[in-house]
């Protein structure tokens, strides 16, 4: 597509086991690992709704981990 070109493509909104988010487009299979998450729309309004949904860019796994780490320094506080 030229610069000055509209894009008219329709895209799904897609998630990942991270709890990642990304577009993608509506003509092409989802790839493995990502699931669509039934937002559908212009590029825009996608990723207008990823910046509305998508608040902790951290990993899934991160946000566990550090969650953990937390609740096991507290408990450690406690304890002392």
């Amino acid at each position: 597509m030229a610069w000055d070109e509209e894009d008219t493509t329709v895209y799904h909104v897609v998630v990942n086991h991270e709890e990642q988010y990304s577009i993608w487009p509506t003509y092409k299979e989802v790839p493995a690992g990502w699931r669509a998450v039934g937002k559908t729309g212009p590029k825009q309004e996608c990723l207008d709704h990823i910046k509305d949904v998508w608040t902790d860019m951290r990993p899934l796994s991160l946000r566990q981990h550090m969650e953990a780490v937390a609740q096991q320094e507290a408990a450690a506080g406690a304890q002392a």
